[in-house]
C-alpha cells in the first residue's frame, strides 16, 4: 500500500527543493516517505535528501535515455519502497529533456517549472507539463505579478485541466497545498497493469547503438530529416 508520486521538470527548475519542502511542510509526511532520483552520470541530490532526514536512493542511466531507464526500473523502485516499509514513494526525473514523459496513469503527477526560464517555456515543454496533475512554478518571487500571471496562462494553454501552484523552494511557501494533494493521492498495492500517460521519446538508430561516424551511409533505424 504505497502512494507513488512522479515529479518531472527541466534542469535546475527546483524539483529537489520542492520535494523537500513539500515533505517537511506536513507533519508526519516525512515518516515513511522516500525518494528515488533518476539521473544520467551523477547526482548529489541523494545526499541532500538524507541531510534533511528523508530516505533516498539514486538510479543512474549512464548512456541510456533516463526516461526509458525510469520506466524499466519503476517496479524495482516499488519493491524497494515495500522492503523499507514506506508509505509514500516520490520519483524525481533527470530533467534533461523537455520531451520527457515519466508520468504514469492513476499515479499523481507533478511538473516543476522555473518562472525565470522564459515566458514561453510551458509551450516548449512536452508531456511532462501536458500530462501533469499539478504544475509547480518556482522562483516567482523574482518576477512581477504580471509575469507570474502570464506564465500561469501559458501553462494552462498547454494543460487546461491542471492545478498551478506557486511554491518557494527556499522558504517553502505554498508547499503545504502540494503536500495536501500528495496525501490524497491514490494508494497502489502493486505496479502490475501500470501504463504510461504518454509514449516515451522514440529513438532506435545507429547512434543509439554506439555509432560515431557522421553521414547518411551510417544512419540506420529510426531517423527524421529536417525540411529546409
Amino acid at each position: 500500500m504505497i502512494k507513488l508520486i512522479t515529479v518531472a521538470g527541466p534542469p535546475s527548475s527546483g524539483k529537489t527543493s520542492v520535494i523537500i519542502k513539500t515533505i517537511e511542510s506536513m507533519e508526519g509526511l516525512n515518516e515513511g516517505c522516500g525518494v528515488i532520483k533518476f539521473d544520467c552520470l551523477s547526482s548529489l541530490d541523494e545526499e541532500q535528501y538524507k541531510k534533511n532526514g528523508i530516505m533516498a536512493n539514486t538510479g543512474l542511466a549512464g548512456n541510456l535515455c533516463p526516461d526509458h531507464y525510469f520506466v524499466s526500473n519503476i517496479e524495482a523502485c516499488f519493491s524497494w519502497a515495500n522492503e523499507n516499509r514506506l508509505s509514500t514513494l516520490v520519483t524525481e526525473s533527470a530533467g534533461l529533456c523537455n520531451r520527457c514523459a515519466p508520468h504514469l496513469k492513476e499515479v499523481f503527477a507533478v511538473c516543476v517549472l522555473d518562472n525565470l526560464s522564459g515566458i514561453n517555456t510551458p509551450l516548449k515543454t512536452g508531456p511532462m507539463v501536458k500530462m501533469a496533475d499539478v504544475v509547480v512554478v518556482t522562483k516567482s518571487d523574482l518576477v512581477s505579478q504580471a509575469e507570474r500571471e502570464v506564465f500561469r496562462f501559458k501553462i494552462q494553454m498547454v494543460n487546461p485541466g491542471c492545478t498551478v501552484l506557486f511554491v518557494n523552494g527556499i522558504t517553502g511557501q505554498g508547499a503545504d497545498r502540494l503536500a495536501m494533494m500528495w496525501q490524497g493521492a491514490k494508494v497502489l498495492n502493486t505496479t502490475e497493469n501500470l501504463k504510461l500517460r504518454f509514449s516515451m521519446p522514440a529513438a532506435l538508430c545507429s547512434y543509439c547503438l554506439g555509432e560515431t561516424r557522421v553521414g547518411e551511409d551510417f544512419q540506420i533505424g529510426l531517423n527524421r530529416k529536417i525540411k529546409l
